[in-house]
This record gives structure tokens, sequence and C-alpha cells, in this order.
């Protein structure tokens, strides 16, 4: 494990007992499949991950306008992993899609034309895809590892590869295909198969979700504002609460990891039940339509009006009618 302008670099091995220790106050969900198409395989020579990942990330703040580089961890063909964007912040991944989501950048153009992948990028991708399920809880399943083609780059909305979309981990050389079908038959099996022996216990019982207020909210090892300070957590980033004390809310289901309730909102958390779902600019069929949901997605209620659910701190509505709500 070695460290460079900011990021962690580590083997597959080292990164599964790294990610354990990780203290990650918002609620990861999902965890996308990216490649990079450029840089690629050419632009790699065995030992400059550093200066490819502060390549990438000069760009994405530089020229995309973003706050830092859009993933949360590059995986490069040798099978190393370099850390990026700070896991409290949500990445700039897929647009629309990006709440509640964890970013794997995969080094490559793993396209017809581009190149085959090494094996030893591929068991990494597995070995880091299957870490963090274990790690957030998240069920092996095409619902919650997805792929970018899968999305509408004007809307955000999953259409599954139609539309106007990116090839996005990669036509042909991204184990099998970039289609559903293809991560179901020939990827999604193999991160099963990792997670086995160790498999992805249930959530633990908690009390409620919350989403931050503050700009920054200070994550303290004790119910008390004199507690010291272990961590913090953005704005918007959804909470789980498993104990309140005096005020206070516990938001790690095994450890003291404590936050201020005064600047914790509950919000609700739901499964979209239709088929395709339209998410409105407002509570009402009068306003736009902006995205659609699909069934199976996991979404979060911040606010209610009438028989209307917002699923976003920015206008987006939903009928709750065809929620789950948990």
């Amino acid at each position: 494990m070695t460290e460079k302008f900011g990021f962690t670099q580590l083997s597959p091995d080292e990164f599964e007992g790294w990610i354990k220790k990780q203290n990650v106050a918002r609620t990861v969900l999902y965890v996308q499949q990216h490649h990079t198409w450029s840089p690629n395989y050419l632009h790699f020579k065995g030992e400059n991950h550093f200066d490819m990942q502060r390549g990438m990330q000069n760009f994405h703040k530089n020229v995309n306008g973003w706050m830092d580089i859009g993933q949360h961890f590059s995986i490069f063909p040798d099978g190393q992993i370099v850390t990026g964007r700070n896991l409290e912040h949500s990445p700039a991944c897929i647009f629309g899609f990006n709440a509640n989501s964890i970013c794997i950048e995969n080094i490559g153009n793993f396209d017809a034309d581009g190149h085959e992948m090494n094996k030893a990028q591929r068991d990494a991708i597995i070995a880091v895809t299957a870490a963090l399920c274990k790690r957030f809880n998240i069920p092996v399943s095409s619902k919650r590892i997805v792929y970018h083609h899968w999305f509408d780059l004007r809307t955000g909305a999953r259409t599954d590869g139609s539309g106007t979309t990116k090839s996005c981990p990669g036509t042909t050389h991204f184990f099998g295909g970039n289609k559903v079908a293809d991560a179901e038959k020939h990827f999604l099996p193999l991160v099963e198969k990792a997670v086995k022996g160790e498999p992805v216990s249930p959530p633990p019982k908690l009390l409620q979700y919350g989403f931050v207020t503050a700009t920054w909210l200070n994550i303290r090892n004790q119910p008390t504002a004199k507690a010291r300070k272990m961590n913090a957590t953005p704005y918007g980033s959804v909470l789980r609460v498993y104990e309140t004390k005096s005020g206070w809310y516990r938001i790690s289901a095994n450890k003291q990891e404590w936050v201020s309730g005064r600047y914790v909102q509950a919000v609700q958390r739901a499964t979209v039940n239709a088929t395709a779902l339209n998410v409105r600019s407002g509570p009402g069929t009068q306003f736009n339509i902006v995205n659609q949901v699909t069934k199976g997605e996991e979404v979060f209620v911040y606010a209610e009006d009438g028989n209307w659910g917002q699923i976003s701190l920015d206008d987006r509505w939903v009928s709750k009618k065809y929620l789950d709500i948990d």
C-alpha cells in the first residue's frame, strides 16, 4: 500500500481489508462499472498509476469543472487499485444516477476495437466489486451493480441500453459485453462466487434514515459536542440511524459514531413498483417529465405533497402509489 498526490494504491487483497476499516456515513446502494476508454492500455507503463490518476483528476476538475476526480476507485491493467474521490461524496459518473453510488473506473478501452482485458485486472474487478457488496450490504444483482450503458445520457433514466447511451464499460471485452443479459450471464455470477463463504448479510435493524442539513456534519465518537471528531459528512448525505441519545444519533451499526440530530432530517426509503415511473419537476401531472425510474430501484422520499413524494433535494417528484415504502 503506497500513497502519492493524495491517492492510495492497493492490491486486491489489501483493498478488502482497507474498505472494511473505512468509516462511510452516507448510505451506499449501488456499484457503478465504467471503462475509461481514454486513458487506456496504451498509456499504462506499469508504474505510472499515480500520474494517470492525477491526470484524470486534473481533467475532471479543470476541464469538466467538477469538484474532484469523478470516480471513487480506478482499477489498472495490472490489477492495482487507486483511490479517488472522497467516499462521502457521490460520484460524477452517471448523469442522474450518482446518488447513493460507488463508482469504479476500469482503465482501458473494452469496446470491440479496444483491448482484451488482462487477467490481473479482471480478477481485481471481481474482487473489488465483491468487497464493496460485502462492505455495504449490496445484493449481487443487475438492479444494484450497474453499467453506464444502461442509462440515457440526456435524462439519466435507466433504459437498459436503448436511446442515447455510451458503450461503457465496453461492447465486447468487458466480461462478454455491456448488455444487462451479459452482466447477468458473465459478470455477476463471478461476483456472487467471490462473495460466497462470506455472504452479504441483511442490513442491521435501524430506527430511521435521515439526510444531512448542515454544509458539513461532524461525526464524533460519543454523543456530545465535546467528544473527539472522527470524520464529517456533507450536506444531502443519507444517514442510517441505529440509536438516539440526548438529541444525538448513532449512525453506525457496530461503532460509536454519533452526529447531532439537529442537523438530520428524516427521510423514507422506498422501492419503485412500476415498470417505468415518470419523475416530474413538481408534485403533479401538470409538471414536466424530467426523468424515469424503473421497477426495483431504491429511492429516498424527502418530502410529501398529497399523493406525491420528492425523491431528490431538487425538484424531482413521483406518484407515491408506485412506491413501496420500507
